[in-house]
Order: C-alpha cells, then structure tokens, then sequence
C-alpha cells in the first residue's frame, strides 16, 4: 500500500518534476556529473584511453577509478545524512561528483583534467542554482525598512532571516521558510527576510556574519518589541555558528511558533472586537486587513526591495 501511494505521489507531481529538472542549471550539472562515464564508455573513443586493467580494456573502469567511484559513494552518503530538502540532496551529489570527476581526468590525461576544471570554473561563475519562486507570506527588507518595520508595532513578533543569494544553504532554506510562513503568519506573527550579501552594514548591525567559514547564514532572529530574542544558529566566542539542523520541526520548537501563532491570533481577535466597538477601520495588524496584507506580500518582488 505504501509503495502504490508513494508511487501515485511521485505520478502526481511528475510534472513540477520535470519542471524543476529542466532548468539549465540542472541540465549542465548532469551532464558534468556523468561526463568521465561517458568518456569512459563511449566506443570509438574509450579506445584511445590510457588503462590500469591487466587485460587491457580501456572502455571499462580499472581498479583505481572504482576506488574513487567508491569513495565518493561514501562521502556523498556521509554529507546526505543532514541533508533536509530535495535539493541539498542533488546538489551534495552533483558537487562531489564534480570533484570526482576533476580528479578522474587528470588521472587519465591531464589536458582532459585541464578543460574539465575549466568547464567547471566557468559553470560555477555564470550557472546559478534557481531561486525558490514559490508562495509565501513573507516581507522582504532593505536597509532602509528593516528597523521601522520591526518597530512599527511592540505587539507584533517578527522572524527574520538574514541570508545571501549565493549561499548554498539559504536557496535550500528558501522553500522551508516560505513553507513555515504559509503556515504561521498573521498580524501579530510575521516573517521577514533580508539579503545582508546585499545590504554589507546589517551584518555588522546585526551581528551575522557573511564569511564562509562563519557558518552563520542562513540565520534565524526573532524580534519582539523591536528588539532581538533569540537567534539560531547561535555563535560561539570565536564568531563561528554553533551546529544547528534548519528543519521545521527544529524552527518551530526553537522558537516556540504553536504558541506565538496562538497568542498572535487571540491579539487579532482582540483588535477585532475593539475596532468593532470603536467603529474605526480595521488596522494593519487586524484579522480583516491580514487577506489584503498577504495579497500584497505574495506580490512583492523578491529583486527590488
């Protein structure tokens, strides 16, 4: 029964499947990722390839490149086991992958090794994983917006991420954020996001380091009155982050959301009524004002903040 419902799964979403993988940058990356195997297999050339085999057979893999096959199994297995998301899984796979096959070339024929590291330099400058583009109730931040939207109201908890968009690791969190705000947004519960690759001051402002080998973004902050509560990752005495797994269920019991969501919503009700009773118009953090609010959020464009 599990397997023919996860085979109706797989079924049903075929086509997002095939959306997401026929972008170029996923093209480009299988096609580097099995490139050694096609040179390797290809009849017509692998006949012109040096070999380690005893018999002599260049078209097949000798002992030594079935060791670094092997090995790179291992430690793509290794790095998938904190993976979350489908996509950090395919982009360990396609990263180490690219290493092996750096390595493989130069053993075979170092002008092979030579073009394959070019190929690879000039994909990673100008081949960029695709940005999540998917819904969400999320306010994107500037410079100049960030600290009068967070004091804009004291009743009001935000969760901010701080990220860059040529971090790895932010592009697989895209999605889990965006899934997290579908799900926990409302007046007196927002979320926010803020590219400090972009915007250089707020990482000294807020403490968030950009350096790779900080390994703080992405990083969570939640703000309550304006100022900062708790973050995660949390840093230690010499800058770096403190190991931590971006899951959901690690966001939400961190920061608490089942019971911010449930405060939040007895603050909106609370304004509810007495905007009723005051017979003014519903403000910003109302219930009546949350639809027109997430409609203009879902709009925002996530380049011009």
């Amino acid at each position: 029964m599990a397997l023919i419902t996860g085979l109706f799964t797989f079924l049903y979403h075929l086509p997002q499947i095939y959306k997401w993988l026929l972008k170029p940058y996923y093209i480009t990356s299988v096609v580097m990722t099995v490139a050694f195997l096609v040179v390797r297999k290809t009849p017509g050339l692998c006949e012109h390839l040096a070999t380690d085999r005893e018999d002599g057979n260049s078209c097949d893999f000798d002992w030594r490149e079935v060791e670094i096959l092997m090995f790179l199994s291992a430690i793509v297995m290794m790095k998938n086991r904190r993976a979350i998301t489908l996509e950090q899984h395919i982009g360990n796979l396609f990263m180490f992958s690219k290493v092996a096959n750096v390595i493989l070339f130069f053993r075979l024929d170092i002008r092979l090794g030579i073009l394959y590291l070019a190929v690879c330099v000039a994909f990673v400058m100008t081949c960029k994983p695709p940005l999540y583009m998917g819904p969400e109730y999320i306010k994107y931040f500037s410079d100049k917006t960030i600290d009068e939207e967070l004091q804009r109201d004291s009743r009001v908890t935000w969760i901010v991420e701080f990220y860059a968009n040529w971090s790895s690791d932010c592009q697989s969190f895209a999605p889990i954020f965006a899934n997290l705000s579908l799900k926990y947004n409302c007046a007196g519960l927002r979320f926010g996001k803020v590219d400090i690759g972009r915007y250089g001051e707020l990482s000294e402002k807020y403490r968030v380091s950009t350096s790779p080998l900080a390994k703080q973004l992405p990083s969570l902050l939640l703000f309550q009155g304006g100022r900062e509560v708790m973050r995660r990752p949390m840093v230690d005495g010499k800058g770096r982050a403190v190991s931590w797994t971006f899951n959901e269920e690690n966001i939400i019991r961190e920061f608490n959301l089942n019971e911010l969501f449930q405060k939040s919503k007895k603050l909106n009700k609370s304004l509810g009524l007495k905007e009723l009773q005051d017979g003014s118009q519903p403000e910003e953090g109302s219930d009546e004002a949350q639809e027109t609010d997430n409609a203009e959020q879902q709009t925002e464009s996530k380049k011009d903040q």
